[in-house]
Parts: C-alpha cells; structure tokens; sequence
C-alpha cells in the first residue's frame, strides 16, 4: 500500500473551533424538555402561582432560555405578606428559593425523594425558634383570658406562625426575608419537582405526593396530587399544585419509576420507621450520579452567607460593598466591625464591608432596627 493510500484512509483534520462548536450543538441537543402541570382549589383565595417555562437571558437568543415556577401563599389577608417557593430550571440545573411553609420536592428516577426547601414554621424549625429568641423576640402560643395556651408555635409581636416570609411589614422584625437557596444538578435520567403549598403537604407526605402521581403526565399529576391531600383532609386551605418534569430529550415522557417491593419480614420484626428516620431518608439526596447538590444556604444571617474574610481593595483607599459591589471611599460608608447604632441584642458586624445603604438593609432583612436616640427632659 502505497503512502498515498494510507494518507487517504486516515480522517481529516478538524479545526479546533470546528470541534467546539460540535460540542455546543450537541449540549442544546440533550438540552431537557420540561414539562409542566398545574392543579388548584381556593378556600380563601390567598394561593398564587407564577409558570415562566420559556425566560431567555438574552432576548431572542434560545440557548440562553431557562424556566421558572413559583408557589406564593399569602396570609392574614390579601394586604399582608406571603410565603414564597420560587424554581429556576437551567438546563440539568435547579435552583430553589423559599421562604415559609410552601415546599418542594424532587423525585428522581433512583426512587429517592428529596426535600429541596426548608420548612419556616416556628413549630418545626428549631434553629429558626432559636434565631427569633436570641434576637430579641419571644416564641409562644395564644393563651385566651388566661387559659391553657392553644394552637402552633407564633412569632411575638404579630403572631405569625412563619419565621421567614415577605411583605409582612405588620409583624414583628424578627420575620425576616432570607430565602433558604439550595442548587442541585440532575442527570441525564431527568427528574420530576412537585412544588406546593401548605394545603398540600398539611395533607400528605413528599412521599406519598411523590407515590400517588408516578407515571403519570405532569398535568394529570398535578391534578391527583391534589385530589389526594383533599381525600385525606378535605378542604380545609387554599390547595395549590405545581408539577414540573424534566425529560431527557430523546424521551417523550419521563419513564416511570420502579417501585421497591416491602420487605415483608423486616416490616414484622421492626415495624414502622420513626417519623425522624423517615424525614432524614426523605431529606437525604438520590445516590451519586443521579443528583448532585451544588450549593446550600440556609442561614438568616448576612455574615455566615458571605463570610469574614471578604477581600477588600484598601491598598487605594477605596472599598468595595460586598452586596451592591460599589467602590466607595471608607468615610462615605460605614467602616468593618461598625455598628453603635444598633439595639444590644443586635451583635457587631464582623462580616466584610458594607456601604450605608446595604448596612441598613442587612440589618431590616434581619430583623434588627436602629435604637431610638434618649430624649432628656
């Protein structure tokens, strides 16, 4: 075989940008679908729902496309503040911010299903009963004309029973508005988010929402998960139902989950799992390779969010706000570890700088105000 030949049989040569542009063509080809369903009945008509599915980060440029869905659930009125579960999809990518009682939860094609918010309410959330009394504000039930105390866990002042929500500028200081943000990625199985309101999970557990839907299209899905909590509770609150399927491009449908057949004989010697076992099972993510948690964020706090050690440009003589990232000279802002104008049960700032304006919106979302000046007769 001549030289000739073999330069013939070998493959040509393909320019680099050639190559990375093949690479960005196949990743919009496995690009998931999402699709989504939604399902509600109103007891007081204070539930909303927000579906985005086709945002685009650049106006008219589909590669940069993302979807988003949300769950608000106001309280004690229309005029008065809402809990928020908001999603933003990106590809494999879901974001999840929330603040309250709503809930979202991912079940996968492993079988695993997994708590991507955290509930705020006083009752259940220990650390958030903690955080509200060391800040100054007091835990506690009603207690009609001094009889026993009745009903869940409230924030005083205001009485909510939330620690986290938004717009309740009638309550206490101590409700704050720091969403909890948790990022996972999804593999290429795809995966399915049940996103609700309380009328939901009052009702029924993420796995039982998660169970009574599998295999089902997510606008039938949507519209079971809701008659289920209600034939196990009935209407009782405003009952609100998101259903959002992430599916593998080459898939029409999201396949179906296998279900685990009981172990009859560890059922018999064991029995029922604590509600405690269950909730670490149900929080914990699905095995590697079908989810993979990127980011977490739970804390209220400012500081533990951005750290201590945030990098500041002092060799110039200028700073720059680690929320607004403005440059500003130090004597227009206020300099590190300052704060004397805050109540006692407020503690020093010892986060990175921050100008005036952010300082005070910092400490507003909080939950601290600034001290009143002593007035002297």
């Amino acid at each position: 075989m001549s030289q000739a030949d073999v330069s013939k049989m070998k493959p040509p040569l393909v320019p680099l940008a050639t190559l990375i542009g093949r690479e960005l063509r196949n990743e919009k080809v496995e690009k998931p679908f999402v699709k989504f369903g939604q399902a509600a009945l109103a007891k007081k008509g204070e539930d909303y729902f927000l579906v985005k599915p086709d945002c685009q980060r650049v106006p008219g440029n589909p590669a940069t496309s993302f979807s988003v869905f949300a769950i608000f659930d106001g309280h004690n009125g229309e005029t008065s503040g809402t809990t928020v579960t908001f999603v933003v999809i990106d590809g494999w990518t879901i974001t999840v911010a929330s603040v309250g009682d709503s809930r979202c939860i991912l079940d996968t094609q492993g079988g695993v299903v997994s708590l991507l918010t955290v509930d705020h309410r006083l009752e259940e959330n220990e650390e958030e009963r903690e955080r509200v009394t060391a800040s100054g504000g007091e835990v506690g039930r009603l207690n009609v004309f001094g009889g026993n105390e009745v009903g869940p866990l409230r924030c005083w002042p205001g009485g909510l029973c939330l620690s986290r929500s938004i717009g309740d500028t009638d309550v206490g200081e101590f409700i704050v508005p720091i969403p909890h943000v948790k990022q996972v990625k999804l593999s290429n199985a795809g995966g399915r988010l049940i996103i609700a309101s309380d009328g939901i999970w009052d009702a029924l557990s993420s796995d039982m929402a998660a169970q009574s839907c599998r295999g089902l299209p997510a606008d039938l899905a949507a519209k079971l998960v809701v008659k289920e909590a209600l034939r196990s509770r009935g209407l009782k609150d405003d009952t609100t139902c998101l259903v959002v399927d992430i599916i593998p491009s080459d898939q029409p449908v999201l396949p179906p989950i296998p279900r685990k057949k009981p172990n009859v004989l560890s059922s018999f010697l064991f029995g029922k799992r604590s509600q405690t076992s269950t909730n670490k099972t149900t929080n914990k993510l699905s095995a590697v390779g079908v989810v993979e948690e990127l980011f977490e964020e739970g804390s209220a706090m400012l500081a533990e969010r951005l750290g201590k050690d945030f990098p500041m440009n002092a060799d110039s003589g200028i700073f720059k706000c680690a929320v607004c990232q403005v440059d500003q000279p130090p004597a227009e802002g206020l300099t590190v570890n300052s704060g004397p104008f805050f109540s006692p049960a407020s503690k020093p700032w010892e986060g990175p700088f921050l100008c005036s304006n952010c300082r005070k919106k910092k400490d507003a979302m909080e939950g601290k105000r600034a001290s009143r000046p002593t007035v002297i007769a």
